[in-house]
């Protein structure tokens, strides 16, 4: 309306414009004897008239000028610009990453941070999984296949942990391939609970065995791994579920070896139990900080399990307690990455027929430390006794010198030494190279006990030892390419030893 009165002011000042204009024309034509009191009179009539428009005008320009002061304020206030586009002008021109990629100058592929960065909006745009709890759900995996040939004769063709003697007549060596190393996993976040995020994951692979059908030697019974969930405050957090040693927490970098650690029953103690811990974080500065870890554990030992379908209670079930263990680490940077530092005690107990306990317990160190900035050194050192329950004593946890469900059989838990340690090359951001050693070295002294010592499964083995090298290539975020040759050897009472080399190709492809 405002700018409707402002159009009919204009147009009524170009009317009087041109009526004076006409006047003063006719006025000038008219003859000198005609009667000017009129044509004055109008003259008159119409400058005042022009005057008072001229006014109205001036007025109007004021309210003008005030009201684009007061919108501009509005503007910068509520953030627009200040101007206006054309449709046509800003079509195709919005902030998207499409655009952006398309408009930087000069024209060049996508890096791999834009793409991830193009991935992550298009995640945006994705199907969520959907939980019935209506909480955030994330799938996650790793498809893997490892291709791989053996010489030498070994316990598992595909991940080869001890190696035997080569019966005579018989193949020296073995080639396959196989996927059941692959992982899928589920993560959930959950609602804010006295003070603390709580969330939940629970991670499966295909190593749990084999179906008895044909070719089922490809097919790979589908194996729980990992399933915890947890309460986490600013500096406590509280874990329940099925979970790695956290009082040993390191492990050598391999993709060779995910559906057991390497150097399992070499140096790397390591079992997935059930258990309850606390873990409670001191911040020394902004580089550094303690921490310390305590939790009970089911008691394992490494017997299989008697029957399929009903669980039967292992010796260290049968002892009526838990295991307790506990870790303190040291945590900071050294040249711009994590360096940890962490010691490991652990305690349990089993028991065998008429009253014959054995007493479990470890102390371990363990470290990753960085070398500068392409470099690392990583390991675990540890000493205990009946380790079989948590990746120790190459599968024996006692020695007896008979059958032990007999009461006049000797039982002993077997004292245990070993250790793992690794060096990682990093020499571009794509590359990674790796070389690490283990052993796994239950005492002479105990062995020798018995004229004839007896294991759980066989006979004790003195040393198990195991070497490394592969190189991991990363071509894309999700994409990996991993070689590795491996050498076993395990030292027997009788022969002495064996040895054998397994080489591994894995392709890897997370999501």
């Amino acid at each position: 309306m405002l700018l409707h009165g402002y159009v009919k002011t204009l147009l009524r000042i170009a009317t009087f414009v041109f009526l004076l204009c006409f006047v003063r024309t006719e006025a000038g034509a008219l003859p000198q004897q005609g009667n000017d009191t009129e044509l004055r009179s109008e003259v008159t009539q119409l400058q005042t008239e022009l005057a008072a428009t001229k006014g109205q005008l001036s007025s109007a320009q004021e309210q003008i000028q005030q009201l684009r002061a007061e919108m501009q304020q509005i503007k910068s206030m509520i953030g627009a610009p200040g101007t206006a586009p054309q449709a046509a002008e800003t079509a195709g021109t919005y902030p998207t990453l499409e655009n952006a990629l398309k408009e930087s100058k000069p024209i060049a592929a996508p890096s791999e941070d834009q793409q991830v960065l193009a991935a992550r909006v298009e995640e945006q745009a994705q199907t969520k999984v959907e939980s019935a709890s209506r909480y955030k759900v994330r799938l996650s995996g790793l498809f893997l296949m490892n291709t791989y040939a053996n010489a030498g004769n070994v316990d598992i063709t595909d991940l080869p942990n001890l190696t035997f003697p080569v019966p005579p007549n018989t193949p020296k060596g073995d080639f396959g391939a196989t996927l059941r190393q692959s992982q899928i996993g589920l993560d959930v976040v959950g609602p804010r609970l006295a003070g603390a995020t709580t969330g939940a994951s629970i991670q499966a692979d295909f190593f749990g065995g084999f179906p008895d059908s044909n070719y089922g030697a490809t097919y790979g019974l589908v194996r729980l791994r990992l399933a915890t969930a947890y309460m986490d405050w600013k500096h406590t957090k509280l874990v329940a579920g099925q979970d790695s040693l956290f009082f040993s927490p390191q492990s050598p970098t391999s993709y060779a070896t995910l559906g057991e650690p390497a150097f399992a029953w070499a140096g790397n103690l390591w079992v997935w139990t059930p258990q309850i811990r606390v873990e409670h974080r001191w911040t020394l500065s902004d580089s550094s900080s303690l921490s310390t870890q305590f939790g009970i554990l089911d008691s394992l030992t490494e017997q299989e399990p008697p029957d399929y379908f009903e669980r039967v209670p292992t010796p260290g079930e049968q002892s009526r307690m838990p295991a307790f263990a506990w870790h303190g680490a040291w945590n900071s940077k050294l040249s711009g990455h994590d360096a940890t530092v962490g010691i490991g005690a652990y305690y349990g107990r089993q028991a065998y027929s008429y009253h014959r306990n054995v007493d479990v317990w470890l102390a371990s160190a363990d470290y990753n430390l960085p070398l500068g900035s392409k470099l690392a050194w990583s390991g675990e050192v540890y000493r205990g006794r009946a380790l079989g329950g948590i990746g120790g004593g190459i599968w024996n946890s006692i020695l007896t010198n008979g059958d032990p469900s007999l009461p006049e059989t000797s039982i002993i838990g077997m004292n245990d030494m070993g250790g793992w340690s690794q060096l990682k090359l990093m020499p571009a951001p794509k590359w990674e190279f790796n070389v690490a050693a283990g052993t796994d070295n239950p005492l002479a002294s105990d062995i020798r006990r018995f004229p004839n010592p007896l294991g759980t499964y066989f006979a004790p083995l003195v040393r198990n030892q195991s070497i490394f090298v592969n190189s991991i290539y990363r071509p894309k975020a999700n994409l990996l390419f991993a070689l590795e040759y491996r050498h076993l050897r395990t030292y027997f009472l009788e022969p002495p030893k064996a040895s054998a080399d397994h080489v591994n190709l894995a392709i890897g492809v997370s999501f």
